[in-house]
């Protein structure tokens, strides 16, 4: 047993195990979950309530590939502030179905980012903040905060290569690959984007807890 002790052999040992480990996982019959539909999220999140139910139009659908989709359009308690809600859920994502990214379909709608960075956001029910994107974008004379973030399992993630090793983690793991895009668009108000941001935070404040369990929370 003393070749397991040279450093070339542990690693080769430690890469068969993990060729193992993901052969098993993906050979599994994955356990997909069925929470329930985007349609039954709430109308009211404290004091946010329900301004216009969205369509996503057919060829988003079939480009997205979601299993479920929702888009609407919340109003702020403090005013006329309008915040755009969008979900995707993925039940799988082992058949090559992914979220897009907003950073990428944002410019292909005539988008325009103008700041990229990521904020945190401290959230009832998790003791610590999550992390979520923040975009500032911009089409002519408008400008929009968007926050968006990965979720699956209860777990928030911002980053994309990051999302994508959960993936594989979750796969091997839980038997699972489901995950969720979630978006929030706000205008900016005059020309305070810091204002905005936390106008945006608080919408994200009062919908997180009630959105969970509908993308496998």
């Amino acid at each position: 047993m003393d070749w397991l002790k040279r450093p070339r052999a542990l690693a080769l040992t430690a890469a068969l195990l993990l060729q193992i480990a993901v052969l098993h996982g993906v050979s599994r019959l994955e356990n997909t979950p069925s929470p329930p539909p985007l349609s039954s999220v709430p109308r009211v999140f404290g004091a946010w309530t329900l301004a216009q139910e969205g369509a996503v139009d057919q060829t988003i659908q079939e480009a997205l590939k979601a299993d479920d989709l929702l888009s609407r359009m919340y109003r702020s308690p403090d005013g006329p502030a309008l915040a755009s809600l969008f979900v995707a859920y993925f039940r799988t994502q082992r058949t090559g179905a992914t979220p897009h990214s907003p950073k990428h379909c944002l410019p292909g709608s005539g988008w325009v980012p103008d700041l990229s960075d990521k904020i945190p956001i401290s959230v009832p029910g998790r003791p610590d903040p999550i992390q979520v994107n923040r975009y500032l974008v911009s089409k002519g004379d408008a400008r929009s905060v968007v926050l968006y973030w990965y979720q699956s399992h209860g777990r928030v993630v911002a980053g994309e290569f990051e999302a994508r090793c959960f993936r594989v983690v979750d796969a091997i793991r839980y038997n699972r690959t489901d995950t969720a895009l979630v978006r929030v668009v706000l205008p900016v108000a005059g020309e305070d984007v810091e204002r905005t941001t936390r106008t945006a935070a608080e919408f994200v404040r009062a919908m997180f807890g009630p959105l969970s369990p509908f993308v496998g929370g």
